[in-house]
């Protein structure tokens, strides 16, 4: 199959649309603009609808009655615009609609700026609206990746009727590199008995959030985090890199899993005995595995375009049976892989 070469936010889009997006909504917040602006001249002529909403909080409620109805459905933002979308993602999860939702981020807090961060780890994989409920979360580090797993965004979704985040930033976003986008597979999924779309010879279904009957939503809740239970059993996914003999472990993701592996690589080459462990799942997140490599008595490091969040979880995955260090730049600052070598260097 040939290369093609697009943007991130160009290849997630056309992804989208080959895992059979058929209603996009969205609002205009850089560094994510190319996946409405591509959305809206392509989405059309497969047969789906595009729409430019007023706001970010309409977008999301768009997404929400669209995929009532048994669309699959997407919707895309960066940072601060996501935040504005946080209640909708609630009501998704809480009337376990699927949905995909693409979050290109940018340094904050507030506005902030446009360059690439991490940041909204938190928001993302802690559940950044009300209620206990959790998205599963796919970062991609390349644009194959990126075209991989937004298929399996949409995938993961309908089978888990739950929102899916694909947890991206700017630079990610905005790069070119080659990649090969791959046919869709789609695979056996349970139909979408529950959807709104008609209830000729059937009962009328029912899509709500709202559980006011004494112990009713107490026991919703027990079925969503019987859900999320199976997400861990089932969906965590990982890559290593020369973790065998490693004393010292970097975990990173996206973006800075790229510097990383170029740190790892260089550090390597000098005998150190360094290694790489990048979650690709955020949650469900990798911690029996990392917990395994600290019984094993690898000291890990955190590498982050924050000012430390991935590596409180990196924490409670290790238990106290290793040391955990942090390095990281906030507010949109990048780390190169020279300055991540010098740092790593004295560690190992």
């Amino acid at each position: 199959m040939n290369k093609a070469l697009m943007k991130g936010n160009e290849a997630l889009a056309l992804a989208a649309i080959h895992a059979g997006c058929k209603f996009y909504a969205g609002y205009p917040i850089t560094p994510q603009n190319e996946i409405p602006e591509y959305m809206s001249r392509t989405l059309p002529a497969w047969g789906g609808a595009f729409v430019q909403a007023e706001s970010e909080i309409a977008a999301i409620n768009m997404v929400f009655g669209a995929s009532a109805c048994g669309a699959r459905a997407m919707t895309s933002s960066s940072s601060p615009g996501i935040s504005l979308k946080q209640e909708g993602i609630s009501f998704l999860a809480g009337a376990e609609l699927p949905a995909v939702i693409v979050n290109m981020q940018r340094g904050g807090p507030g506005l902030g700026n446009i360059s690439a961060s991490q940041a909204d780890y938190f928001q993302a994989v802690k559940g950044g609206g009300h209620g206990d409920y959790r998205l599963l979360v796919l970062a991609p580090f390349t644009v194959q990746e990126i075209w991989d797993l937004t298929m399996l965004a949409f995938d993961k979704a309908d089978e888990y009727r739950n929102p899916v985040m694909i947890l991206g930033d700017s630079i990610l976003g905005q790069m070119m590199e080659p990649f090969i986008p791959t046919p869709y597979m789609k695979p056996a999924l349970p139909e979408k008995t529950w959807a709104l779309n008609g209830c000729a010879g059937r009962q009328p279904n029912v899509v709500k959030s709202l559980f006011v009957g004494e112990g009713e939503l107490e026991e919703k809740n027990y079925v969503l985090q019987d859900k999320y239970r199976r997400m861990k059993a089932k969906d965590v996914r990982f890559q290593t890199q020369d973790i065998e003999d490693a004393e010292l472990i970097v975990v990173s993701f996206g973006i800075a899993a790229r510097i990383s592996t170029e740190a790892v690589s260089m550090l390597r080459k000098t005998g150190k005995r360094v290694g790489h462990f990048r979650p690709i799942t955020l949650f469900p997140f990798p911690e029996k595995q990392i917990h395994d490599l600290a019984r094993r008595g690898a000291k890990f490091i955190a590498v982050e375009l924050n000012a430390g969040q991935m590596v409180e979880d990196v924490r409670l995955a290790v238990n106290g049976k290793s040391e955990v260090l942090f390095y990281g730049r906030p507010g949109g600052g990048v780390i190169t892989p020279e300055e991540l070598y010098d740092r790593l260097k004295d560690e190992c």
